[in-house]
């Protein structure tokens, strides 16, 4: 009988090595040919530096995540991790994987196994500092999308 609350070590370690995987051979790096979404932000306290961007296709779902940036380790995975989970959701599901992981990395209680890897940024909770190194990239992707839907709405 193994459960993850028996064995906190190994699950930390193995949270520990997809940051790191992530951090060092980055995904969906670099720049979308026809992104309708497309924001730019700073931290200035840590120096993060992150620029989100997204192409829809005809079918209204994400069909190319990109992203730029420098940073720490917890911000460039972070933005890696947000990456690969937004490929083919359509932006009401993109928004719900936000709130999903926002009340993750607050250390709020609740089933996070839909964010899949994500999940390995929950230690982040537990030092207030970093929380917003880890949710850069998540408040392009939440500016970039109210700024879209404001542009397509007309407000």
């Amino acid at each position: 009988m193994t459960s993850e609350a028996q064995h906190p070590v190994n699950l930390s370690a193995l949270y520990q090595q997809v940051i790191l995987d992530h951090y060092k051979k980055p995904r969906n790096k670099g720049a979308v040919e026809h992104a309708v979404l497309k924001k730019h932000l700073h931290n200035p306290t840590c120096g993060d530096d992150i620029e989100v961007q997204v192409e829809l296709g005809e079918d209204g779902k994400i069909s190319d995540v990109k992203w730029n940036g420098r940073g720490c380790s917890i911000s460039m995975a972070s933005a890696s991790m947000m990456s690969v989970a937004l490929k083919g959701k359509t932006l009401a599901e993109a928004q719900e994987l936000m709130r999903s992981f926002y009340n993750m990395i607050q250390g709020e209680a609740g089933n996070f196994r839909p964010l899949g890897e994500i999940q390995a940024l929950s230690g982040v909770s537990k030092f207030p500092v970093r929380i917003k190194c880890a949710t850069l990239a998540w408040h392009c992707l939440e500016e970039g999308i109210k700024e879209y839907e404001g542009g397509s709405e007309n407000g």
